[in-house]
């Protein structure tokens, strides 16, 4: 199902599209990342996995990238696409349980909402970006700990805008009943592993949808059940 959003003046895509196994109530609003878009690979390869996980998702495009153009929106105004999509998707839909979150640039933007107290139930933050790559003196966590929604963040650990070690470090004082770190071994911040690992990035995406999956009955045991 394809949706015309408005935010603000202007609109944006959405899709939405319904659990591939059998809905169980949760409906997850999943950005994209400052170079993607709502129908790249990685997005539609998460968006796949989450439907087989029982999760209905919804895809859209950030206003920058509706227009064509490759510059990120400020901040505020990813903040306010996001809003309106969630808005839309509330009201299409009526989830039991409502997640926001996405790759990279767009979880960051959901996380910042979120710590706002905007109302969800719950962030799934996938290559979360700690800081600008080579730069890791440059934090982008300040606003985690005003976060109240339990949250599942995945990163790999060869990721250039999470080292590990400090992202270790801002979890480690955060509420460890709200934040869920999950490391995927010998991924990138693409989540694609070397042939020289043993592994596939299909696997690492069958490990997502593993740790997804716990996560969301540890903190929705009865929703959808």
């Amino acid at each position: 199902m394809q949706w015309r959003i408005k935010v603000g003046a202007e609109e944006t895509a959405a899709v939405f599209e319904p659990a591939s196994t059998g809905s169980k109530g949760r409906l997850f609003v999943c950005a994209h990342g400052a170079g993607g878009h709502m129908g790249d690979r990685g997005m539609l390869a998460l968006s796949e996995l989450f439907g087989r996980c029982g999760t209905d998702v919804v895809r859209f495009n950030f206003l920058y990238r509706e227009k064509g153009s490759r510059t990120p929106d400020a901040m505020p105004r990813l903040e306010e696409c996001i809003s309106a999509v969630v808005s839309r998707a509330r009201q299409e839909t009526q989830p039991e349980v409502l997640l926001i979150g996405g790759r990279s640039m767009g979880g960051r933007a959901a996380s910042m909402l979120a710590a706002d107290g905007f109302p969800c139930d719950g962030l799934v933050l996938l290559a979360y970006p700690l800081h600008p790559a080579g730069q890791p003196e440059k934090l982008r966590a300040a606003h985690l700990a005003g976060i109240e929604v339990p949250v599942l963040c995945l990163n790999g650990t060869r990721d250039n805008l999470c080292t590990r070690e400090l992202m270790d470090k801002v979890v480690g004082g955060l509420s460890s009943k709200r934040w869920a770190m999950h490391w995927l071994e010998g991924a990138d911040h693409s989540f694609h592993v070397l042939k020289s690992s043993g592994r596939s990035d299909s696997d690492v995406l069958d490990e997502i949808g593993e740790a997804y999956r716990a996560w969301d009955s540890h903190h929705h045991p009865t929703v959808g059940r």
